[in-house]
């Protein structure tokens, strides 16, 4: 019986040989938001993946935008082309189709790596003013920061437009707008960082309008045979924040836009508790393909091929992204593949360790189990 995970699916005018996607996984390892050796390295293993769709991390469309300062950017020449070194590499020796996640970190900007504790830069470590729709801090002792003018608005668009033409120049294929995780699109939408008495505050349909905006702007600036996608929340875990009758709605009108699917995730506009469980957000994604019609994408703690293709068979998802996974096992698409009866592309150079070319000692393995 064939695999649904391993069916090929169509994304405006490009087509992924499987429905594996290498989640965006933020790196904090670049230099002034240029791609570092690490970056080479990290993205030149995952194209090899067996993953139809490889996004790298969220890359800031600002210096501002950075959740750190090690985080990628794409706002200069010097971003560009050291990224496009990196892709050129990937694209010579790996499979996977290359996309990329556009993002602003909002107030939550202008902290420390996770694995530096995560917290808030000090003025002599370089922090930065942070902005948000309204100048409220994520937490107590986080930066409080300056509510978006009009102005300012504009600005964010025009860096999301100019980010997206430099991904189109270095042929990335595929971009993912960051609207989820408590960042500046996600404080947009959400009412627990979203106080304003505007036109963009106050009612989903106003907390929706400057999200749309960059979405609009940002699949006019790109190619047009090429998929726009967006990450957005279908909970913020919270009684007073987005949930997800409102991620439908902004679902509904992304795709009245032209948006070419969208990947539900989770939480992060507050400090709250949430029930992590394999597949734990697999029934935003569900919803959202139900009742708005958009193609969606699978995330959160999914890790055994056999969920994997049960979401994409029962028809929960059109897509499973996995980023911890990969991260503990990069060839990841290489065992789901063996498991489930798919067809993988290995690289020439490992095509001898495929079970195929060696069953001798998966026949071995099989025994002892």
């Amino acid at each position: 019986m064939s695999s649904a995970l391993f069916e090929p699916i169509a994304l405006r005018g490009v087509e992924l040989p499987n429905r594996i996607v290498v989640s965006p996984m933020c790196q904090y390892g670049s230099e002034d938001g240029n791609a570092s050796e690490w970056h080479t390295i990290h993205l030149g293993s995952l194209s090899m993946s067996g993953a139809g769709l490889l996004i790298l991390e969220a890359t800031g469309v600002e210096p501002r935008g950075r959740i750190t300062p090690k985080c990628l950017g794409l706002w200069s020449d010097e971003n560009e082309a050291s990224l496009g070194r990196v892709l050129d590499l990937c694209r010579e020796y790996g499979s996977a189709t290359l996309g990329i996640q556009l993002g602003h970190a909002g107030r939550k900007a202008s902290v420390r790596p996770p694995f530096e504790g995560g917290t808030p830069l000090e003025p002599g470590e370089g922090a930065w003013t942070t902005v948000a729709p309204s100048p409220i801090p994520f937490e107590d002792g986080w930066h409080t920061p300056e509510e978006l003018d009009r102005a300012g608005m504009d600005e964010v668009i025009a860096a999301f437009v100019q980010a997206a033409r430099r991904a189109d120049r270095i042929g990335l294929q595929l971009i993912e707008i960051h609207a989820a995780h408590g960042y500046l699109l996600s404080e947009f939408l959400s009412p627990l960082a979203n106080r304003r008495s505007d036109a963009y505050g106050g009612s989903l349909a106003n907390r929706m309008r400057f999200p749309l905006e960059v979405f609009e702007a940002v699949r006019a600036a790109f190619d047009g045979q090429k998929p726009v996608g967006i990450r957005f929340n279908g909970t913020d875990w919270h009684e007073e924040g987005l949930g997800p009758d409102d991620a439908v709605a902004f679902a509904k009108e992304l795709k009245a836009l032209g948006c070419d699917y969208a990947c539900l995730s989770s939480g992060g506009n507050a400090n709250v508790r949430i029930p992590l469980k394999p597949g734990y957000q697999v029934e935003f994604a569900t919803r959202v393909r139900t009742e708005s019609g958009l193609p969606t994408m699978a995330v959160g703690m999914i890790r055994e091929p056999a969920l994997a293709e049960r979401i994409v068979a029962e028809g929960k998802a059109d897509m499973v992204a996995l980023a911890r996974g990969f991260l503990y096992e990069p060839h990841w698409g290489w065992r789901a593949a063996e498991e489930l009866g798919g067809d993988i592309v290995y690289p020439i150079r490992y095509g001898r360790g495929a079970p195929a070319r060696w069953p001798q000692a998966f026949e071995h393995r099989s025994a002892a189990e």
